[in-house]
């Protein structure tokens, strides 16, 4: 009898234990032994009038109570196996919507990663594009810096040959200035201006012998700066031209004078020729006031306006 409620309870235990992961096919398992307990518990039943081998005398009291404790275990592991259920349920309802949420997820992340790895692309090609166009420019702007001190350089240059040509000229024609003469320079040229008292007689256009004594000590300089350009204006005051010959007005008596000075310094071999220009500005350029006898007096005179010649900063310009 002993060996039989040993075997009861042993089944007990393996139901106890087994609980923590109940499925369907556990339950079964279950169920089917406690069928065989219960007809083990009626064969015994059959026998509690009985006596066993060993002289040991079954209560029936005793197994009502076990039977009473193996139907409230069968009870309990119906409603946890009904629990466990209802929860794998759950779960696998929550697990289900999760996948697919994740699957769509998924694809949504996909395709934005698409577009950001195209508008990625676009861009580094963008940004290759501009890192060339930079180069180039950087290029372009040192040649064009290089250039530039280049032109800072000759323009420096033929500012320092200015000054010195206007040195010279002050120190070739020292004993005219103060009589009409001035030497100065502005704007990177040199203007000497003469007054018509040190070179022309009232009305006339021949040269006196003063004058050509300047002219000739500036021819001398002249030819030493045989790169410097040289143009002779002739100028009037607004009085009308009264003389009389082929000279029709200011116009030409101031073109006439300046003429007549560039004859006297073509005189000088070393001056290049087609360094000379001759203009008449007439009365329409004037230095001061025609309504008194002193600014008439100023503005009755030859400029000569000396240039260095711009080809090297020209070229230069023309490549910037």
């Amino acid at each position: 009898m002993h060996k039989i409620l040993n075997k009861l309870f042993f089944g007990i235990a393996i139901a106890l234990v087994t609980t923590s992961c109940v499925s369907s096919k556990i339950y079964e398992d279950l169920k089917g032994k406690y069928d065989a307990l219960r007809a083990e518990n009626e064969s015994l039943n059959s026998q509690l009038d009985g006596s066993s081998g060993n002289g040991e005398t079954y209560s029936i009291a005793n197994l009502r109570k076990e039977i009473d404790k193996l139907n409230g275990e069968k009870s309990r592991l119906e409603m946890d196996l009904a629990a466990t259920k209802s929860n794998y349920d759950r779960l696998k309802e929550s697990y289900d919507a999760l996948e697919a949420n994740s699957s769509e997820a998924l694809t949504e992340n996909l395709e934005r990663n698409r577009n950001l790895l195209t508008q990625l692309e676009a861009k580094e090609r963008a940004l290759s594009a501009e890192e060339a166009r930079l180069k180039q420019l950087q290029k372009d702007l040192a040649a064009r810096s290089e250039r530039v001190a280049e032109l800072e350089g000759i323009i420096a240059s033929k500012d320092a040959k200015m000054r010195k040509l206007k040195d010279a000229i002050s120190a070739a024609l020292t004993n005219f200035e103060g009589n009409g003469l001035t030497v100065e320079q502005r704007d990177g040229k040199v203007y000497v201006s003469m007054e018509n008292k040190l070179l022309f007689e009232s009305g006339s256009w021949a040269v006196n012998s003063r004058g050509r004594e300047a002219i000739v000590e500036l021819g001398k300089v002249l030819a030493q700066n045989p790169e410097i350009a040289v143009l002779i204006e002739g100028h009037t005051d607004n009085v009308p031209y009264g003389g009389s010959g082929a000279l029709k007005d200011n116009w030409d008596l101031s073109a006439k004078r300046a003429t007549a000075v560039v004859s006297i310094l073509t005189e000088n071999s070393g001056i290049p020729k087609d360094n000379l220009t001759a203009a008449g500005r007439g009365e329409y350029a004037p230095v001061g006031s025609n309504a008194t006898s002193e600014g008439r007096a100023k503005n009755r005179r030859i400029e000569v306006v000396l240039t260095p010649k711009l080809d090297e900063i020209n070229k230069l310009l023309n490549e910037m």
